[in-house]
């Protein structure tokens, strides 16, 4: 594989990376970069490219990994973070938040891939996404009675994992419409931010997964490199990406990311189509 083949893989994974976290859809910015850019499937071939952006949020997945390890040792009940006990936030939380989308992506899987990978659909998700985040911090209360991921109940937990299947569509973004959710259902931002991080790692790992099974024959040998390469570069931007945005969320919520996804929307339409 030559040396620029590389340099596209890692700028894929750093824009995977810099985006997987934040509202923006992280998706949406590599089939944008790559269809009006990379263009991976010259290359790659279009089953293989699809695979390839799937399989490089491993590298974010760990990332995430690595900055809430001991929280997943909680969870696994390895550990209490607290003495005398566990944390309120347990494993039925994060299996009810990932039921709704996991069960229409195992569903859905081949027609998203086969009709929803453009950057027309891209555009329709960024679009419709901003407006549910701008309508979120609209109709938020005031005071969120769930200041912390230990507060979140059941029912919030369940209704997260509702919005979160609007995120299979891409564009509209997993952390949009899964913090919206949670700040519609009285959560701070930073509640929703933690419980969206914490569920992204078990849904895109087997997302990851299902499609590497699916799709590993289309995957020459020729082509490790590039998925190598990828998956360092987006562990590494998506390392320095979580603390960020962690600290940014409560200070200027969602309507600044709605903003740039509509302005995104338009200057892409409008410089292609």
């Amino acid at each position: 594989m030559h040396w620029m083949e590389l340099w596209k893989a890692i700028i894929l994974g750093m824009v995977e990376g810099l985006t997987e976290f934040a509202p923006v859809s992280s998706t949406g910015h590599m089939i944008m970069v790559d269809d009006l850019w990379l263009k991976s499937t010259e290359f790659l071939g279009k089953y293989a490219a699809n695979t390839f952006k799937v399989v490089i949020q491993l590298g974010s997945i760990l990332a995430a990994v690595v900055v809430f390890k001991d929280r997943f040792l909680d969870l696994l009940g390895v550990r209490g973070r607290h003495p005398g006990g566990h944390p309120r936030l347990n494993l039925i939380h994060v299996i009810i938040g990932l039921a709704p989308a996991g069960v229409l992506g195992v569903l859905f899987e081949d027609y998203i891939d086969e009709h929803l990978f453009s950057t027309k659909t891209v555009l329709i998700g960024l679009v419709l996404g901003a407006l549910l985040m701008i309508a979120a911090d609209q109709f938020a209360k005031k005071a969120a009675r769930t200041q912390t991921v230990d507060q979140i109940t059941y029912k919030q937990a369940f209704f997260v994992g509702l919005m979160q299947c609007l995120s299979l569509w891409p564009g509209f973004s997993r952390s949009g419409s899964t913090i919206s959710g949670g700040v519609l259902v009285g959560m701070s931002h930073r509640a929703a931010a933690d419980f969206t991080f914490i569920m992204a790692v078990p849904i895109m790992a087997g997302a990851s997964g299902l499609s590497l099974l699916k799709n590993w024959q289309y995957v020459t040998a020729a082509d490790i490199p590039f998925f190598i390469a990828g998956f360092l570069s987006a562990f590494v931007f998506a390392l320095l990406a979580i603390r960020f945005f962690l600290e940014l969320i409560n200070r200027i919520r969602l309507v600044p990311f709605a903003l740039y996804r509509i302005v995104l929307a338009v200057v892409i339409y409008f410089l292609y189509f």
